[in-house]
This record gives C-alpha cells, structure tokens and sequence, in this order.
C-alpha cells in the first residue's frame, strides 16, 4: 500500500501532493512502481494534527480518487462517513480507518475496510500513551471490531495494530514482535511502520540526534519486512520500490522454503 498525504502537514510528506495533479502523478507512479493499492488521505493523523473540515477533506481527495480508481486499487484514508462515502462513489473500494468505526459504510457499499487500533486521537495521541497490556488490549480490540464487521456483512476485513497510533516506541516494538499472534486470530493484517518517530532513535547514527525523517529508509524496510516475516498481509509505505522489492525477497525465500507465494494483492477475509 503506497501513502499518498494530499495534505499540507503530513509528518512525512504534508504540502508535496497537495496539488491534485501532482497528487496523481505521484500516486500513478507508485502504482507503476509495485505499490498493490494506493491510499489518498486529505487530512493529516500525526501527532498534534488538528482536525479539518468535512468540505476541504471532500475537495482534496476526491479528485484524485476519480482520478487514480481506473489505473490502480484506491483507499481512502478516512474518519468522516460523508468523506468514505464520496471516495466510494469516485472509485476507492477500500476504507482505511484509524477511528475503526466506518464498518457501516463498508457494509453498505460492498467495500473493504480496515480497522486500526489508535488509543485517543491524533491531536493528544502521544501526550501519555499507557496500557496494563499493549499487546492483548490492542488485539481484542481489533478482533472485537473485525467480528462485528463481518456481523454486519463487510466481506473484506483487515486489522492494524496502529503503530506509532497512542503507543511509545517499546509499545510498539512489543506489538511488532507479537504480529504472529494477531496474525493468528484469521484476519489479513495491515501494518504501517514507513517513516515513523519511533524508528528515529532506533535507526540513530553514531551523533546523539535520533534519525530524521529522511533517514529513516533502512528502518522503515527493516520493520516492513519483519511485519511479512510474521504474516502481515500488506504494509502500508512511503517507499514502495524498496518495500516491493523486499516483499518479492520474503515471497522468494517462502517459495525456496517449499511454501506458496505470488506477487500482486492478497486476497482478504477470514
């Protein structure tokens, strides 16, 4: 899944993509390059994000979405149901949901939908995050939410633990290490690591200043290709040559290992 940010303040990215045109350039490219799905966000869910209008989040995604939806899969990157339902009718057949609570909108269109885990909003998200168990708290959660869009007749339900979502760098080391487990509950796993804060002091050279963002690539593949190790079924990036490039290594190695793989999307479900 490539990130397309049509924002002005995205962590990574904000004011690139802003301009619809360049938006869609960028977003047929990371098709051209591997990238399975395209996923369009016009509104930002750093840490600290302020909110923005149903009308500008309307304006900036969906003609991109019109546009993109014939060439490559689309998703949108939404909280807003008016926002989902106009991405839907533009071509999207995918809800990306950090708020895990657009199941009826999937449920209504015939769309798939992914539930992400995220403790508090993107505004206060990071002030304290604190759980008695990351792990187990994160997915009973988003096994609870994925039932009960499979209950209300979602057909394509994917979970994300939501890293860097309300989690500090140790929660969400335990959530990549315990993938396996959630992996294991039956439904097609999501995992978006491209880029983020918690990589910084991790990917750190030999100075004492954590890794910026532009130098967070090495980490970013690295935690990519631990997600697929452990199941993931796609993972969302920034840098999709090099993340396709290590998913074809991770199918390779399954296939010389007596596995099955094959390039393209996975199919979801339970």
């Amino acid at each position: 899944m490539g990130v397309l940010n049509v924002t002005p303040d995205s962590f990574s990215d904000g004011g690139r993509y802003l301009d619809a045109e360049v938006a869609v350039v960028h977003g047929l490219e990371m098709a051209h390059q591997g990238a399975d799905v395209v996923d369009v966000g016009g509104e930002s869910s750093r840490p600290g994000a302020e909110p923005v209008s149903e009308r500008e989040e309307l304006r900036r995604v969906v003609p991109v979405i019109e546009a993109l939806s014939p060439h490559v899969r689309v998703s949108v990157d939404t909280v807003k149901r008016a926002v989902a339902e106009a991405a839907l009718d533009a071509g999207a057949t995918l809800v990306n949901d950090i708020s895990a609570s657009l199941w009826p909108v999937a449920a209504e269109s015939g769309a798939g939908w992914v539930a992400m885990h995220m403790q508090g909003a993107p505004r206060t998200m990071q002030r304290d995050p604190h759980y008695h168990d990351v792990v187990a708290e994160v997915h009973a959660f988003l096994r609870a939410r994925a039932e009960t869009a499979l209950e209300a007749g979602v057909r394509e339900v994917w979970v994300d633990p939501g890293i860097g979502f309300g989690k500090t760098a140790s929660h969400n080391l335990a959530l990549l290490h315990h993938l396996p487990e959630l992996v294991a509950e039956g439904f097609p796993v999501l995992v978006g690591t491209s880029r983020k804060s918690f990589l910084g002091p991790l990917a750190a050279g030999p100075g004492p200043e954590p890794a910026g963002v532009a130098e967070r690539l090495p980490g970013s593949i690295a935690t990519a290709t631990w997600a697929m190790l452990a199941g993931a079924s796609m993972v969302r990036v920034h840098d999709v040559p090099s993340a396709r490039q290590a998913a074809t290594l991770v199918g390779a190695t399954r296939m010389a290992a007596g596995g099955s793989w094959a390039p393209g999307p996975v199919a979801a479900g339970r």
